[in-house]
């Protein structure tokens, strides 16, 4: 799955960031080795890539507003407390009324504004996504072109003034990523610190999110630790590639254990996990996403657990069902893997 999609760096900014963050990881329960449940997922209303949504895009298209509420009552009943929105634009349309763009034809006239009010009863927080405003299949352009960057502004403004109301409307999620290779380029800490300079501005008290790939490949070094003390974000939910077969499930550990470190010395950004619960059905990144057996997710959460404070995963959407839902998106198996967590949740409460 090419989530590739990722997802003013000074003074009164930067100071208010750190300072947030102190509060934060004060007030947050300190981690365990225990196995942590799942906390929360990402969710869309469309797939990027059509071939990796071929189970649940077509059924999310036609969702009326009831349905999703139902959804999102469905992944609170589960347990889960945060959602990270992937978009709230995509291939020059918006999921939602906008003077900026088109609106994608869904069966909901208002799909944000659907999930935001049923989150706000269900007490769920969204982070919502500042992107895709441009092209998804071009990171760098997104996060580097001046006219992306200038409508990428308009639409935060957009959203913020239309659903910043909305209690569950907790922070923002930066989408554009490049991959982290030993460390994080210059590009990415520009975009990041416009981002949050811009989120703060619309909302003070948001807190904010991104998800960077290449795990593996951080060197949890000094200089990794100085890049990070100028990195203006909340939180970092490293991806454990497992479902893209860059890692093995049981064998990430070894790397937010490193990332655990070079954080802790840090203090500035809290570390959490982006756990992968998906399988290809036929080649990587060319293929149907299907949901992968809960023994290897088991795997998978146990192996992150001991160095993280929160666990979410990639994503609910499409890999799990509650079995009756009325609001069903994904493959017949997405009820056999909710089946098993939760009967697993349940037993470990």
């Amino acid at each position: 799955m090419n989530r590739r999609n990722f997802i003013h760096a000074c003074g009164i900014s930067i100071a208010s960031s750190c300072l947030l963050n102190q509060q934060l990881f004060a007030t947050e329960t300190p981690m365990s080795s225990k196995c942590k449940p799942i906390i929360g997922s990402w969710f869309e209303f469309n797939h990027h890539n059509p071939a990796e949504g071929k189970y649940w895009d077509p059924a999310l298209r036609s969702f009326t507003s009831a349905q999703w509420r139902e959804k999102i009552r469905e992944i609170r009943e589960a347990g889960m407390e945060y959602l990270v929105l992937l978009s709230v634009a995509d291939k020059g349309k918006t999921f939602y009324p906008s003077q900026l763009q088109p609106r994608h034809d869904f069966e909901c006239p208002d799909p944000l504004e659907a999930v935001l009010s049923a989150a706000d009863e269900f007490g769920v927080k969204f982070f919502v996504s500042n992107d895709f405003w441009g092209d998804s299949g071009d990171m760098y352009k997104l996060m580097t072109s001046k006219e992306v960057v200038s409508i990428r502004e308009k639409g935060m403004e957009e959203v913020a003034r239309k659903y910043g109301h909305h209690p569950s409307f907790y922070g923002w999620y930066y989408p554009n990523e490049t991959g982290l290779s030993e460390n994080i380029d210059e590009a990415t800490i520009h975009y990041v610190n416009s981002c949050s300079r811009k989120a703060r501005e619309l909302m003070p008290r948001c807190v904010n999110l991104i998800a960077p790939y290449g795990t593996k490949f951080v060197k949890a070094d000094a200089n990794f630790a100085r890049q990070l003390e100028r990195l203006d974000i909340d939180i970092i939910a490293y991806q454990d590639e497992v479902g893209v077969l860059k890692t093995d499930a049981g064998s990430a550990g070894r790397y937010f254990e490193a990332l655990q470190k070079v954080h802790a010395s840090v203090g500035r950004a809290r570390l959490w996990a982006d756990v992968e619960v998906f399988q290809f059905e036929g080649p990587v990144y060319k293929s149907a996403l299907l949901p992968a057996s809960f023994q290897r997710i088991r795997t998978q959460l146990e192996d992150v657990s001991p160095y993280v404070e929160n666990i979410l995963i990639y994503q609910y959407i499409g890999m799990m069902n509650k079995p009756g839902t009325t609001a069903f998106a994904g493959h017949p198996t997405s009820t056999e893997l909710y089946t098993g967590y939760i009967d697993w949740l349940n037993k470990n409460k």
